[in-house]
């Protein structure tokens, strides 16, 4: 097979589609970065997990998995997981996702909310020794920050980041916040790579360090934007704005 990035194939003008998907079972995910996947001819592989959260309820061995795969030569792993088939929905496995849709969407004002912006910029230093995703300018705008949060974890309908205690996802919250202090625009957005839920919390449960300081960066100036996304095996585009529960 060719080689294929995530994503190349631009599906219209909000979505994006996917490479060749190679469907499978999950075994087993382990150290983080690996899956152990049969695939429906047969095979066993290992495929990298392009994911660093715990996946709480999204990784249950015995799930139907979707795999891209390429033939870079450098890569250890030529398998890429991507999606898991959950009871109610897809679910996005890999966090470059987000970012890659986050900022197609922007460039072709598919967010209401931070649209209008000419430039995108990805991986902008920021703050003390930090980067941040997404920088948006554009004439007589002011700069906008964007901080995107992969979210694949859902209970009872209910979004809920993050699936793990995230010390440096709090150090984000704190140096957004102190963008606002500078006459800047600075967003928090959660993807929601999955289509099964109404609302968006905080998982206070899990992180209650992190649902503190969120709340405190809102209330410093720091807006809150969480969308959803309809996810099948062609592709990928942002669905809803979610409403959030604080």
């Amino acid at each position: 097979m060719k080689p294929t990035a995530i994503l190349t194939k631009t599906a219209d003008s909000g979505g994006l589609a996917w490479p060749p998907l190679i469907a499978g079972t999950l075994l087993r995910r382990y150290k983080r970065f690996l899956a152990d996947v049969e695939l429906d001819d047969g095979r066993t592989v290992t495929a990298h997990c392009p994911n660093t959260g715990s996946m709480q309820a999204c990784s249950e061995p015995g799930r139907r998995v979707y795999l891209s795969v390429h033939d870079n030569p450098k890569r250890k792993y030529p398998y890429t997981w991507e999606l898991i088939t959950m009871p109610d929905s897809l679910v996005g496995v890999n966090t470059l996702v987000p970012n890659r849709l986050v900022k197609h969407a922007v460039l072709h004002n598919g967010i209401a909310e931070i649209g209008g912006y000419e430039a995108v910029r990805s991986e902008v230093r920021f703050g003390e020794n930090s980067r941040v995703d997404l920088l948006l300018s554009g004439p007589g705008k002011a700069r906008c920050y964007v901080e995107i949060k992969n979210c694949t974890l859902v209970e009872n309908k209910t979004a809920l980041f993050p699936d793990a205690v995230t010390a440096r996802g709090l150090k984000h919250l704190q140096e957004l916040a102190r963008q606002v202090d500078r006459h800047t625009r600075s967003v928090i957005f959660v993807f929601v790579q999955r289509m099964d839920a109404d609302v968006f919390q905080p998982a206070d449960a899990i992180d209650p360090a992190y649902g503190q300081g969120l709340r405190r960066a809102i209330a410093d100036g720091v807006e809150l934007l969480v969308y959803d996304v309809h996810i099948d095996l062609e592709g990928i585009r942002l669905r809803r704005s979610l409403p959030c529960r604080l």
